[in-house]
């Protein structure tokens, strides 16, 4: 190779890796993403040429790595921090499913009360005060049985002292 030759491509070799260093300047200013394809496209070189050139690679790494440059609106979000938050979300969204799985069962349960009791097939929600009113009435049926089997005796003494007065009176006669 002629040393004209190997100067042209040395240019072109300079020309790319400043277009690299650039790109990632210009996504560490825009917060665009810093990955290795996104770099490659904004700077019009392959992805080989990264893995070809390693202290582009590390610069890369290093610079998704630090936090971004704040913006007029706020300060920057790094990778750490979005990952952070990513992590956060995902405990939240596991906490609120499990909830949301507990207010179903729940309201399952609820409605399927309601539905049984809609049907006629459930006990009444007065069982209590039923339970009671039996109660009370099998005492009173109870007392009642007892009253008449007394009185029941009582006129059946009666009978028996009337036959036997009508009997003496029938024999004296």
């Amino acid at each position: 190779m002629t040393a004209s030759m190997q100067e042209g491509r040395q240019a072109g070799t300079d020309r790319r890796r400043s277009r690299v260093a650039a790109a990632i300047s210009a996504a560490q200013r825009d917060g665009t993403p810093l990955t290795a394809s996104a770099i490659a496209r904004a700077a019009a070189v392959d992805r080989t040429f990264l893995y070809r050139h390693r202290d582009l690679l590390d610069t890369l790494h290093i610079a998704a790595r630090e936090p971004a440059t704040p913006h007029a609106d706020g300060p920057g979000a790094t990778r750490a921090s979005l990952l952070a938050d990513l992590a956060n979300a995902n405990a939240r969204s596991t906490r609120m499913a499990a909830r949301i799985d507990q207010l179903e069962a729940r309201l399952s349960k609820v409605l399927g009360e309601d539905a049984w009791r809609a049907s006629g097939i459930a006990a009444p929600t007065d069982v209590t005060e039923l339970q009671s009113r039996i109660t009370h009435l099998e005492q009173r049926a109870v007392d009642l049985t007892r009253s008449l089997d007394d009185r029941q005796a009582e006129l059946d003494a009666a009978r028996a002292a009337n036959r036997d007065l009508t009997r003496a009176l029938n024999q004296r006669g």
